[in-house]
């Protein structure tokens, strides 16, 4: 007989950025089996969709990595506890029953019956903000992109290029300067001739113009050419108020992210600036049994940064541990000495000398 009821679970983890995998890390520990819910097709969350090949300099022990291999070593980590993926789904409602388990439903009607939630969803259901030109959205993902995923798929392209934040300064200069890899031409554009940058990446940038291996307009947007299902060319109107035509191959769009918490606003939890609110004991929100990690949280002294939710998602799994197990007395362990967490982990202890 098929059960088509709603999957019966300890956990629900909704977000697979890193703060959530290493959520389910922590779970996993404590013998909390998860269930991961995320929108996007894989796991990995910002740093997988936004900047998979931009370094990472502050993960504790790892002088440097990029996002995806951030990501790629906490899936490794995560493999003896055999969480299941939901990917490409939303989630769309939550409801607390009457026994106190939770009540989960995806936009793919995948549904379930947890005792615990967590709530990992970095800014919430993110965006990147589209380039407002009437007709562009034809182009996407053709030649107008959010996002780089594959940049040597560019070399000998001519790519134009609008932002003037970090991740628009550092395409630019990596594109413009990939060895046999980089582009036949790279030409960024911005509002004005200032930037929302690191002071590095600035000098960088302009010491490329200097050199010309990167050309610099200041200006809008208002137009495109295009001829037939091929985009030809961007119209930039200058402060002057003229208008130049900039030939290209390639139009990658960086103008940041516009976040939004989607349904999570309507879920009855105490909501500050677009973020939820959670104490600092054990992270959980207004509503008991529900825990929110990462930048989706708030509270005095909230930096957000990678590892404080590394550090937020391991005080969430002791709070979470009481109500997934309310007989059993959950005791700290260490990973070095504890043969229980070797057996969870699928370890053998070192041997003594």
């Amino acid at each position: 007989m098929v059960n088509d009821g709603p999957i019966e679970a300890d956990a629900v983890v909704i977000g697979a950025g890193p703060v959530g995998l290493f959520q389910v890390f922590e779970l996993g520990l404590l013998e909390i089996k998860c269930h991961v819910i995320d929108a996007l097709p894989f796991p990995g969350g910002q740093p997988a969709e936004l900047y998979p090949d931009k370094p990472i300099y502050d993960i504790p022990a790892i002088p440097v990595c990029t996002g995806q291999e951030l990501v790629n070593n906490l899936l490794k980590q995560i493999e003896p506890f055999g969480a299941t993926f939901h990917l490409g789904q939303e989630v769309n409602a939550v409801e607390q029953q009457g026994d106190g388990r939770f009540f989960v439903s995806t936009s793919r009607g995948t549904r379930f019956l947890s005792k615990t939630l967590f709530i990992a969803a970095g800014v919430g259901a993110f965006q990147p903000r589209a380039l407002k030109l009437d007709g562009i959205e034809a182009f996407d993902e053709k030649q107008l992109f959010y996002r780089v995923s594959s940049p040597d798929a560019w070399a000998g392209r001519n790519i134009v290029m609008v932002g003037g934040g970090d991740t628009a300064l550092e395409w630019a200069a990596t594109l413009s300067t990939q060895g046999p890899n980089k582009a036949a031409s790279v030409t960024l554009i911005h509002r004005r001739d200032a930037f929302q940058a690191a002071p590095a990446n600035v000098a960088r940038m302009r010491d490329l113009c200097e050199r010309n291996e990167l050309r610099f307009m200041v200006g809008q947007p208002t137009g495109f050419e295009s001829e037939g299902d091929r985009l030809t060319a961007l119209q930039v109107t200058d402060p002057q108020a003229q208008t130049h035509s900039v030939p290209l191959d390639v139009l990658l769009v960086f103008l940041g992210l516009s976040p939004k918490l989607g349904p999570i606003a309507q879920w009855g939890l105490d909501i500050e600036r677009k973020q939820l609110v959670v104490d600092t004991e054990k992270f959980s929100t207004s509503v008991p049994g529900i825990f929110a990690v990462g930048d989706i949280n708030t509270y005095p002294g909230k930096k957000k940064l990678i590892l404080s939710g590394f550090h937020e998602a391991t005080l969430a799994a002791f709070g979470a541990a009481p109500i997934v197990f309310p007989d059993k007395k959950v005791m700290l362990q260490y990973t070095t000495t504890s043969t229980q967490l070797h057996r969870v982990l699928g370890v053998a202890p070192a041997a003594l000398d």
